[in-house]
């Protein structure tokens, strides 16, 4: 007689994993042009009422670095290959779309940051993450600094943390577990139920002052 029954979803097919890479690249390609232009109209995606907290910090100066020499790296390939022109034309256009992608990146970074508004806290990263939790779901948030082993999955049993190198500074506790999606297929993406988030946020006590009066009010 079976002791026990198998709850784990069953494993995606390989035809799944190219559709969902597919439509992953292809949002993130958007992400990149709609993220520049936010940059440009200084339009953070924050909702009204909401207050937008930063966590690029950590990885500020290796982004410039990387749009630096990706930048510098387009004349210098164009004179080496400038007598095949072929060669030349299509290597210009991946430079000029590297670097693009690269500053789209950035742009997502920066006009993309953790919300905290009206309907609740949107955690997020990058082009692709935005995880909404409403205030009837939130016991509590708290500071509370922690550093993982690296290449942990963002989600362990019950919990959520969306790390920055390695590094979380934001605990919040929900009331009951609530379901979460993450980009991807599982077992790292798809649906996961969580009692507990953790995050990093570039100002800590900010966030917890922009969801003070939320906390109380609920």
């Amino acid at each position: 007689m079976t002791e026990h029954l198998q709850t784990t979803a069953p494993s995606p097919t390989p035809i799944a994993r190219i559709l969902t890479f597919l439509h992953r690249a292809w949002v993130a390609e958007l992400r990149v042009y709609s993220s520049i232009a936010r940059a440009i109209a200084r339009r953070p995606a924050v909702p009204k009422g909401g207050t937008g907290i930063g966590y690029h910090r950590p990885v500020l100066t290796v982004l410039f670095i990387f749009i630096g020499l990706s930048a510098v790296e387009i004349p210098i390939l164009d004179l080496i290959v400038h007598q095949w022109p072929a060669v030349r034309s299509t290597l210009l256009v991946l430079g000029i779309w590297g670097v693009t992608w690269m500053v789209g990146l950035l742009c997502a970074m920066l006009m993309r940051p953790h919300a905290v508004g009206p309907d609740g806290v949107r955690v997020r990263s990058g082009l692709e993450l935005d995880v909404p939790i409403g205030w009837a779901d939130i016991a509590s948030i708290a500071i509370s600094r922690r550093v993982d082993e690296p290449k942990q999955p963002r989600v362990i049993g019950s919990e959520y943390a969306e790390r920055m190198q390695d590094e979380t500074n934001i605990e919040i506790e929900l009331e009951r577990p609530v379901a979460i999606r993450l980009p991807g297929l599982a077992p790292k993406g798809g649906t996961h139920q969580v009692d507990r988030i953790r995050l990093w946020a570039d100002d800590p006590r900010a966030f917890l002052d922009a969801a003070r009066p939320f906390l109380v009010a609920a």
